[in-house]
């Protein structure tokens, strides 16, 4: 599937039209923006983000310079957020305030065009080896799943066959727009140039952090990056922006997602089936979206997605109430349907501990992992908040760096500890073995096994029951987020044992 074809009559066309009493005033774009992104709140910080499916929000404020005439008029604010929540705007600056608001329509798109002329005539241009014939034709069908198309010679079905096909449209449906447009009314007692401040909610956005870790030789400690990932999937792009994102979950009463006008492209199917006169749509719009700004560095991915990495300066941290604020020290262009990455701090040196742990229930133990543990205090090398999101650890081997595990970090507050389970062990085992029992009781010994040529640290995290308690400890056990951990050093290619008595309790 390409792209339409399409014949405008004229670009006033696409215009709204304003009130008969009422002037029509242009804004086509912000003097400068600003644009706050807040985390989807319901994305867990294991979840990567959904690029076809963003459901974080942003901030968008703008400053405009707009010339108002005096009486009614229509002041028309382009190329805002597809997916602006219009009953959040607020507009500052307006002499006599906002009579009244409105998002204007669709936008045009290949998918918006071809659903407007459902039941209306159109034109089909057929290419067969370099040879074109057209032939008027009637859409049948809706723009979700197969595009039916009556010609009179009976029904085809568009994309299922070997022919190179246009749709050409007569004119353009009233209503489209080629950028997002939102429309306020306002009646002014004098006419004059103003500058206005336009902020508003919009969907479609979400960030998250990424880290990596990369031990050092010593094994104690690690160099930590961390960077912000900002996600736009808008159709707007926003050039020059100061961006910002919102660490912490924000309480909103309706997280559900709200889509605005969108330029989405058309994507139909054919039938299961041979249909006759079988033909290919290619769909290519004369009016395309301005294109985002160049911008250096920039790797394309698949589909209409590019990720941009900066890192020349870092995020500046703010505080915001008992969220925290990360502020891009540089204006940045956050382009339609693209990611950015922006360093957010480089903390070298941090001291670690690498342990092998595992979690015991009853009379079995999981599985060990091995974990990296770290205090977020600044006298540990760090003492900063950290945000929700991935962790790469890498460890060097030789001139090489290799990837050793991967894990995710909830929030972090300063102070408190970060805990990374990264992989199952391999070399390291842990076992229950039975050696004798009564009849409220049984006599247990957990063995675990380091088949490593170096010494490790070895954690058993105890998880309570109501139905048994644990006596006759033969090693003393400690607390630890509140739950009852062993913890021991195991030697090399060597072996360390707990025994115990499990109690049942009587109801």
């Amino acid at each position: 599937m390409k792209l339409f074809r399409l014949v405008a009559a004229c670009a006033a066309a696409m215009l709204a039209t304003p009130p008969a009493s009422a002037q029509a005033v242009t804004s086509p774009g912000p003097d400068s923006v600003s644009v706050t992104i807040y985390r989807e709140p319901g994305r867990s910080a294991d979840a990567e983000i959904d690029l076809d499916w963003l459901s974080g929000y942003a901030l968008v404020t703008e400053k405009r310079t707009v010339a108002i005439p005096a009486g009614r008029a229509v002041i028309r604010f382009e190329g805002v957020a597809g997916g602006i929540l219009p009953e959040s705007a607020i507009i500052a600056g307006l002499p006599a305030g906002v009579r009244e608001k409105n998002l204007d329509a669709d936008l045009l798109a290949p998918y918006s065009l071809y659903a407007r002329h459902v039941g209306r005539p159109v034109t089909i241009r057929r290419t067969i080896k370099g040879k074109s014939v057209e032939e008027r034709a009637v859409i049948r069908s809706g723009p979700d799943g197969a595009a039916i198309l009556q010609t009179r010679e009976g029904f085809v079905a568009v994309d299922c066959g070997p022919s190179r096909d246009d749709i050409v449209y007569d004119s353009i449906p009233e209503g489209l727009t080629a950028k997002p447009t939102l429309s306020v009314e306002t009646d002014s007692p004098r006419a004059g140039k103003v500058t206005l401040t336009l902020s508003y909610l919009a969907w479609n956005f979400d960030w998250q952090a990424n880290y990596v870790a990369t031990m050092r030789p010593d094994g104690r400690s690690a160099d930590l990056l961390a960077w912000v990932t900002l996600a736009n999937g808008d159709v707007t792009s926003f050039a020059d922006a100061e961006a910002m994102v919102v660490a912490g979950r924000l309480n909103r009463e309706d997280n559900g997602r709200v889509d605005g006008p969108e330029g989405r492209p058309l994507a139909v199917s054919c039938f299961p089936r041979p249909v006759p006169d079988p033909v290919v749509v290619d769909m290519l719009m004369r009016m395309p979206a301005p294109a985002p700004a160049p911008m250096a560095g920039v790797l394309e991915s698949e589909g209409a997605e590019s990720i941009v990495v900066t890192g020349a300066r870092m995020a500046k941290q703010e505080e915001l109430g008992d969220l925290k604020l990360y502020r891009i020290p540089d204006a940045t262009t956050v382009a339609a349907m693209s990611q950015k990455q922006v360093m957010m701090f480089d903390k070298k040196a941090v001291p670690v501990d690498v342990l092998y742990r595992a979690q015991v229930w009853g009379d079995d133990v999981g599985d060990v992992q091995i974990a990296l543990r770290a205090q977020n205090r600044k006298e540990k090398g760090l003492g900063l908040p950290l945000p929700a999101g991935r962790v790469a650890v890498f460890e060097p081997l030789g001139e090489r760096r290799l990837l050793v595990g991967e894990a995710s970090l909830d929030d972090k507050a300063i102070n408190e500890e970060v805990q990374l389970d990264l992989a199952e062990a391999t070399q390291v085992t842990a076992e229950i073995d039975e050696r004798d029992e009564g009849d409220d009781w049984e006599d247990e010994v957990l063995t675990v096994t380091n088949a490593n040529p170096h010494p490790i640290r070895f954690e058993a995290e105890f998880q309570r029951d109501d139905d048994y308690k644990l006596t006759r400890m033969s090693a003393r056990l400690a607390r630890h987020n509140g739950k009852d951990v062993w913890s021991v050093e195991v030697p090399a290619n060597g072996s360390a044992t707990l025994r115990y008595r499990k109690v049942d309790i009587d109801d």
